[in-house]
């Protein structure tokens, strides 16, 4: 079975609207106009490239990474991986070109299906709408969370509201930087 690692920038307060900059939020890129940058902090980034062997997202990010991504030498070991966009309104005439295999999967179940295909794990950024989802149904097998010292208040929660039996986590690995910043990965004790 393959990990589905959930990947995010949050505030102390669960929010991950906008961590980059997006019109029309009010805090909009906070993760860099609000927190001093240090390298070391972001070296999971790079290291999530190097384990991941496919992509997972929404639509809402597969629309703002695909114009982009594909050329980003940040990210150049995701191009030639196979992408997956969990949507139900998405067409294939949609999909960009020159960005690697991308499928797109139409319900949680075809979630849980490519899970259990072989390979190594799926990486997924970004995609609260999605994060929300694969949480509530025990999809996600790991976070790797990149914690802001910050409390941003309104904005999309990482995790849904949904009231459920508790998940228990185990951490994994953890870091403090100078900036305030946290680094925590948590694997999902299934």
């Amino acid at each position: 079975m393959r990990t589905l690692i959930s990947t995010a920038f949050v505030s102390l307060d669960g929010v991950v609207e906008a961590p980059g900059g997006e019109p029309g939020y009010r805090n909009s890129g906070w993760t860099f106009k609000n927190v001093d940058f240090l390298p070391e902090a972001y070296e999971i980034k790079g290291r999530e490239q190097k384990e991941a062997s496919a992509m997972i997202m929404g639509r809402t990010s597969y629309e703002a990474f695909s114009p982009v991504w594909p050329d980003m030498e940040e990210f150049t070991d995701y191009k030639p991986m196979p992408k997956y966009v969990v949507s139900t309104t998405l067409s294939e005439d949609q999909l960009v070109t020159g960005w690697g295999e991308q499928t797109i999967l139409r319900s949680l179940d075809e979630v849980a299906a490519l899970k259990e295909t072989e390979g190594g794990p799926i990486i997924m950024h970004g995609s609260a709408t999605l994060n929300r989802a694969l949480s509530d149904a025990g999809l996600i097998d790991r976070y790797h969370l990149l914690v802001f010292p910050l409390l941003l208040g309104a904005g999309k929660r990482l995790f849904s509201d949904t009231d459920k039996d508790a998940q228990k986590l185990q951490l994994v690995e953890h870091a403090a930087y100078a900036n305030g910043m946290q680094l925590n990965v948590f694997d999902v004790v299934h």
